[in-house]
């Protein structure tokens, strides 16, 4: 991949240089000379492909501008403006209207972000089709949902995937297998942005055609502006959609809930963000807050590192987004086509190869929750944690996969013999990969009676293994434990090196 050098000459490190009007203006005038040339490189696209790039490149182009101006104000917010929000600005769930209508549901179509790849966890091709539960992926759990939900109530609720240029091409043949299926499934591609030099602020690509590791997707903020672009927005409307709920394609707890859908068509609100409570697991989540009258997002990145503590505490900032968003798809449009939009943007730093070096390189991304401040009416309603279900790790995985859980209709539901919150489990390096995952735990363990799991170490479970209360297993380098067969492990610490327990 060719790639644009670094020379003196250009806007210098953020750390080395101080953000002025003068600095700005010849970062924006470089950055624009390199997209015009990037837009010319486009030769054999057909006309639609180059249209799309040249939009892109200008709405990137307009991203940048706003980055370099907030480095040169220095614009941050004011801490002894933030206020917990208002009881109209957040409202619990138990408080909204049990009103049993389910004829809003042809109001409403539901979209996956589906941009992310499952390398995390030591995975190939979209994250979304992990198996997490009896065979079944995230994507398939997510449809079994919405055709229950159509079956159901003889209704046509259509599910959206968002993708990233990551994960279209894998996504699109694995769809397939749902054409016979009572759902209608639609696709579009989310931005496609050109990696900067952090030292230079200039492009990584120089075409066009440049290597994919010189983008990326700029973070599901990017969302309004690619549901209109690629014409999804429109047809929905033609249809009759009015309501949008956009949640994490890893979040197994989003499932469509009819109270909130009539809530929100009858309050009149565009936005709704689902927020819950927080634990100790959730102290960097972000959290609405009342700042000028307004409802807005908070996250931990915008926080002054004097506050940084107050803002992880439980006392004061007592729920966090969950990501699960409702959104009035006409005022997308409005917004959208205003180029009303403007949201906090968070500098990604990465290091990628270019040629034989390694490089540091910014990405510009946006979160799609900080856009709440933009729509009429907006709030926050405080839902129960099944609600909020992701599976990042393989502990995640260790959760959902056991008993705690049953499916139903494509939905995780939790054992009503179940006391108290979810355990809390921590699985160690060894246990990283999905692959080390299922050869270390090929039979999930029992975890209903359990409040905190530790493993760490070359640790082996056998089938039929039951953990209850604290169980702490600490395996040491060069060692092996091995839990057989049948074990009960209550209340114990298990250390050094073991093939045989006592159970």
């Amino acid at each position: 991949m060719s790639a644009y050098q670094s020379p003196k000459k250009h806007v210098k490190t953020q750390s080395a240089y101080a953000f002025d009007n003068t600095t700005t203006s010849i970062a924006a005038s470089q950055m624009r000379n390199v997209l015009n040339t990037l837009v010319d490189s486009v030769h054999a696209a057909d006309e639609h492909t180059r249209e799309r790039f040249e939009n892109e490149m200008d709405t990137f182009f307009g991203l940048f501008r706003r980055y370099l101006a907030d480095k040169a104000s220095g614009s941050t917010l004011d801490w002894d403006k933030i206020n917990s929000p208002t009881k109209e600005e957040v409202v619990k769930y138990q408080d909204l209207k049990s009103v049993e209508n389910t004829d809003n549901l042809s109001k409403l179509a539901v979209l996956k972000l589906n941009g992310g790849l499952g390398t995390s966890m030591g995975c190939v091709g979209p994250k979304s089709v992990i198996e997490v539960r009896e065979g079944q992926s995230f994507l398939d759990l997510s449809v079994r949902q919405i055709e229950y939900l159509n079956r159901t109530f003889d209704t046509d609720v259509p599910l959206l995937l968002m993708n990233s240029f990551n994960t279209d091409d894998d996504t699109h043949h694995l769809i397939q297998k749902y054409q016979g299926h009572r759902i209608r499934i639609r696709t579009f591609n989310q931005s496609r942005y050109p990696r900067i030099f952090k030292d230079s602020l200039l492009p990584v690509p120089q075409s066009y055609d440049d290597s994919l590791e010189a983008w990326y997707p700029p973070g599901h903020g990017d969302l309004f502006e690619s549901l209109v672009a690629s014409g999804e927005l429109d047809v929905l409307l033609q249809q009759g959609k009015e309501i949008l709920f956009v949640s994490n394609g890893d979040n197994l707890g989003a499932t469509v809930d009819t109270k909130i859908l009539n809530h929100m068509i009858e309050t009149g609100a565009e936005y709704i963000m689902e927020l819950t409570d927080k634990t100790r697991a959730d102290v960097k989540g972000g959290t609405l807050i009342s700042y000028d009258g307004q409802v807005r997002l908070l996250e931990i990145a915008q926080v002054p590192k004097e506050h940084v503590e107050e803002f992880k505490s439980i006392k004061k900032f007592t729920n966090f987004n969950t990501n699960n968003l409702w959104i009035n798809l006409k005022a997308i449009k409005r917004l959208v086509e205003s180029d009303s939009i403007k949201v906090e943007i968070i500098p990604n730093n990465k290091t990628i190869r270019v040629g034989s070096q390694e490089v540091n390189v910014v990405q510009l991304e946006t979160a799609v929750g900080a856009a709440i401040r933009h729509f009429r009416n907006a709030h926050g309603v405080v839902v129960s944690r099944s609600r909020f279900l992701p599976v990042k790790t393989c502990s995640d995985l260790l959760l959902v996969k056991s008993d705690l859980f049953y499916l139903e209709h494509g939905s995780l539901k939790i054992d009503p013999a179940r006391f108290g919150a979810a355990p809390l489990i921590k699985l160690g390096s060894h246990f990283k990969k999905v692959k080390d995952f299922q050869e270390r735990i090929p039979h999930m363990p029992k975890i209903l009676e359990l409040d905190h799991l530790t493993v760490t170490g070359n640790v082996q479970f056998g089938k039929g293994v039951q953990l209850r209360g604290t169980v702490i297993i600490v395996c040491s380098d060069g060692q092996r434990i091995d839990i057989p067969n049948g074990s009960i492990l209550e209340n114990v610490v298990v250390t050094g090196n073991l093939t045989i327990l006592e159970h």
